[in-house]
């Protein structure tokens, strides 16, 4: 367990390193991350994905247009709906550094014996899915209790 949670301090102590040196915040890395796995996304769907308001990612992607991050198409059959897309190739300085703790420990980890490299994935998906089982029982708990009061 220490291993894990030394893992993810680590883990967002260099996301974190990475978006200031970007000048970036936690909300526009997740959504360059969206944008780049799904070109093209309309803004609604991102505002969906990130749970923020449609105001909220306006003002986000107008902001990361200006700053040459992000573009806006418009929509070829309806000129009012606009698709968004990444400006800037995420693979590449600097914008790499957002992946690179990542990148490091997937080669790593893709170094191991094939069998440790599987029971590893095996106990982490398995040990992540029953904790994320008993905060969603101690979730729907508190919610009951919360609305009987």
């Amino acid at each position: 367990m220490a291993a894990l949670t030394h893992y993810s301090r680590e883990r967002e102590a260099a996301a974190v390193r990475a978006r200031k040196q970007l000048g970036v915040n936690e909300l526009d890395a997740k959504a360059m991350s969206f944008v780049g796995e799904h070109p093209g996304v309309r803004p609604s769907e991102l505002a969906g994905h990130l749970g923020v308001t449609s105001a909220g990612v306006t003002t986000m992607v107008e902001r990361l247009v200006r700053r040459g991050i992000l573009r806006r198409e418009a929509d070829e059959a309806d000129r009012r709906v606009n698709h968004i897309h990444l400006a800037i190739d995420l693979a590449k300085e600097p914008w790499s550094q957002l992946a690179r703790f990542d990148d490091t420990c997937r080669r790593i980890i893709q170094g191991l014996d094939p069998q440790l490299e599987a029971d590893l994935a095996v106990l982490l998906r398995q040990t992540t899915m029953a904790a994320s089982e008993q905060a969603e029982r101690v979730d729907v708990i508190s919610a009951e209790e919360a609305s009987a009061a």
